[in-house]
């Protein structure tokens, strides 16, 4: 009943998860993505990424339907229903925030009619690779397979057939029938009980009290609770998608596993929940940076795991086809081993915004953020790869330096305005040395732009942040010109490109939704308010039906690429629509402390 991966569509799925990992749920009902017990363990369902028989579970009428969904209202719970001939009936999925161990709970209830409706269970541990050991326990059935155990609980009968837990039964009008998968560690006692209905009120309460901490507009609610939902909660890091090597490109090799935790969002995630009322998630994702970081200045990385882990060794999946034959499926990311000296920038810029924003830095930060200048100081002047992780070779980006640019400037702000100390003479020389070379070596006089790297003449979507981070002003001749070379080159049916340029990998990638956003946020600086609201607008109609976007797009093909729901466009969309919304604070003013 599950169909092919090429006719599912990225943006046919919706999110649940519990704060510690989630599910992505197809709109014809099979959940075809999820990871136990966190968002980087291994796979049990990876439909997403092969076949049915890689491991899913579908809960539908056995007649099928004609399908609507939503999230209640202010929560992460989905409402799907369904109508045929025989009736109407709603299958509501969450996950309760974890307690003792995770839980996806899936309720149907009947609307009208008299329906039949039929759950298929195909668990296979290690990402779609091993069957497990599935016996009765009680009125439990009990998947096992080495560390992990699954326990399938509900009232309806179950019954084995092709190694699919399979239960068939009819529901009437006002009759719910639920069903709870929990995940437990398998040299342990079996975990307690849910009672979905209860789980069911404490999840809708859980998140409705969560949204009425919000401060955001109403185009921002949905994102937010993506950001939330994204949250590793024992830790305070934030993921930058759920999924792993959903193409940029369908059928082509970019397939990157993105469950870690990237530094580039540092600044764009403090300042949307900070803008948004929630300075909690801002004090634990600032608390995840600072321990992430910690260490050797030399050893920065770009991306950590869940726990601030390091190694995020890099490794094919060859029994699984890809997303619409996209292959390979990659679990790691070698990327987490490449030299980006932005990131020195990202995590200055996000310890002085957070400082702004009323959270203490503390003595301790500013050592580590001492340490981290020293080591930018000696390093500045290397080539690296770059904000967008290229595998073709070093270079000096120009983006690069701008962010070494921006961790200069924040430091010697800091000790202006926030009462730390440090060497801000020298800091100042290092300011201004880094302006004037990227203003004499990145600029190209010839295409009225910055580029790419020194020397270059490609173009490269990350150049629209020297507004943003207060390199140049809007209104400087650079910045017009950048713009509007960037406009002519990288636009695509009017969204942004990345670049151009060869960067070492094989195949193509969609229009990318964050620097479209960082588009937006140049056309108001600019005072082009019209063309700011337009784009924005249609960005915010490319999200799915039920508010989702994923990385990336392809507007011939009308349709969402990349890993998903990703946390990088959401905090744009988000940061973007302060900037916007001429009633609401701008992120921008405060990102924009001033330019040499």
């Amino acid at each position: 009943m599950t169909p092919p991966s090429s006719d599912r569509r990225i943006e046919d799925y919706a999110l649940i998860g519990d704060l510690q990992t989630a599910a992505l749920v197809e709109r014809g009902g099979s959940i075809d993505w999820l990871c136990f017990p966190r968002f980087d363990s291994d796979a049990c369902f990876a439909a997403l990424l092969g076949t049915a028989d890689n491991g899913r579970w579908l809960v539908a009428p056995t007649s099928g339907g004609r399908t609507s969904r939503r999230y209640l209202h202010d929560t992460m719970v989905l409402e799907t229903t369904w109508e045929n001939d025989e009736g109407a009936i709603r299958v509501i999925d969450f996950m309760p925030p974890r307690g003792e161990a995770p839980d996806v709970v899936r309720i149907v209830e009947g609307v009208s009619g008299r329906v039949e409706v039929r759950s298929e269970l195909v668990i296979r541990f290690d990402y779609g690779r091993i069957v497990p050991w599935v016996r009765r326990q009680g009125d439990d059935r009990v998947a096992i397979a080495g560390p992990h155990a699954l326990y399938l609980r509900t009232p309806a009968h179950t019954f084995g057939e092709e190694m699919t837990t399979v239960s068939e039964f009819t529901v009437d009008e006002g009759e719910r029938m639920p069903f709870v998968l929990t995940w437990n560690p398998s040299h342990l006692p079996p975990p307690k009980p849910v009672e979905p209905e209860v789980a069911l009120a404490d999840t809708e309460s859980y998140w409705r009290e969560w949204n009425a901490r919000s401060t955001a507009p109403e185009e921002c609610r949905r994102s937010l609770m993506v950001l939330k939902t994204l949250t590793y909660a024992p830790t305070g890091g934030i993921v930058a998608a759920p999924t792993t090597s959903l193409p940029e490109a369908i059928g082509g090799p970019r397939n990157w596993d993105y469950r870690y935790c990237w530094l580039r969002d540092a600044t764009l995630t403090l300042l949307a929940l900070m803008q948004c009322g929630y300075e909690d998630e801002a004090r634990a994702w600032r608390a995840w940076l600072l321990r992430a970081v910690a260490g050797d200045a030399d050893d920065l990385q770009i991306m950590y795991g869940l726990a601030g882990e390091r190694r995020l060794t890099e490794f094919e999946v060859p029994w699984l086809d890809g997303y619409a034959g996209s292959r390979p499926v990659r679990v790691g990311n070698a990327a987490s081993e490449q030299l980006q000296l932005d990131v020195y920038g990202e995590i200055t810029d996000a310890l002085y915004q957070s400082h702004e924003h009323g959270l203490v830095l503390g003595h301790d930060a500013w050592q580590l953020e001492l340490n981290l200048l020293d080591s930018l100081e000696r390093r500045w002047e290397e080539p690296d790869e770059g904000i967008w992780e290229v595998r073709g070779g070093r270079r000096h980006f120009v983006h690069s330096k701008v962010m070494a640019w921006v961790a200069f400037d924040r430091a010697v702000r800091a000790v202006e305005s926030q009462g730390v100390e440090g060497p801000v003479e020298r800091w100042r020389a290092i300011r201004q040395r880094i302006h004037d070379e990227v203003c004499e070596r990145g600029f190209d006089a010839e295409l009225r732009s910055f580029t790419q790297s020194y020397g270059s003449q490609e173009l490269d979507a990350s150049l629209l942040l020297i507004p943003l981070v207060g390199f140049l002003p809007a209104d400087d001749p650079r910045v017009i010109g950048t713009v509007e070379a960037i406009e002519r080159t990288l636009l695509r049916d009017g969204f942004v490109l990345r670049y151009l340029a060869p960067d070492g990998l094989e195949g193509d990638e969609g229009v990318f939704l964050p620097c479209s956003f960082w588009l937006c946020d140049c056309y108001e600086l600019l005072g082009r308010h019209d063309d700011a609201h337009e784009l924005f607008e249609r960005l915010l109609g490319l999200a799915n039906d039920v508010g989702l976007l994923a990385e990336e797009y392809d507007p011939r093909a009308e349709r969402q690429l990349g890993n998903f729901p990703q946390a990088f466009t959401h905090l744009a969309l988000v940061n973007t629509a302060f900037n916007v919304r001429p009633h609401l604070p701008s992120t921008m003013h405060h990102r924009r402390p001033g330019h040499v």
